[in-house]
């Protein structure tokens, strides 16, 4: 997509990682701006969609990717890991594509492409709450 023109913007609360990832898009041939937002609060997941809107213009593809795997078997797993890894995984993709929806419906318009993994799909041992919430 960078390669067509992409305009991007690179979300990860590790600001060094977006930006590597954002210089990778621009050196071919997209744009892209960083943001670091928690994903997993009603502000934060709605950062990356206004970054969008004022600096592009307009937003058309949301890609939920975002994900965090807290591995543990379930019988050590406690109510603030799962919670972090379903904040993160499942009700940062909804409140994203939430954020941007209203867009979407303005524009006749838009796209939503939500990840995950063999872990999610297959489940392995120690990821029952990654692969709950994927």
């Amino acid at each position: 997509l960078a390669m067509r023109g992409a305009a991007v913007v690179v979300n990860d609360l590790d600001r060094h990682h977006a930006g590597e990832v954002a210089a990778e898009i621009i050196r071919a041939g997209g744009r892209a701006i960083v943001v670091t937002s928690d994903i997993s609060t009603d502000d934060g997941a709605r950062e990356p969609i206004e970054a969008a809107i004022d600096e592009f213009g307009r937003v058309d593809v949301v890609v939920n990717n975002a994900g965090v795997l807290r591995s543990a078997p379930f019988a050590d797993m406690t109510a603030a890991v799962w919670d972090h890894v379903v904040a993160v995984n499942l009700r940062g993709t909804f409140l994203v594509t939430h954020a941007a929806w209203p867009h979407f419906v303005d524009q006749g318009y838009g796209r939503v492409v939500s990840t995950t993994s063999n872990s999610g799909l297959l489940g392995i041992a120690g990821s029952s709450a990654y692969a709950a919430s994927t």
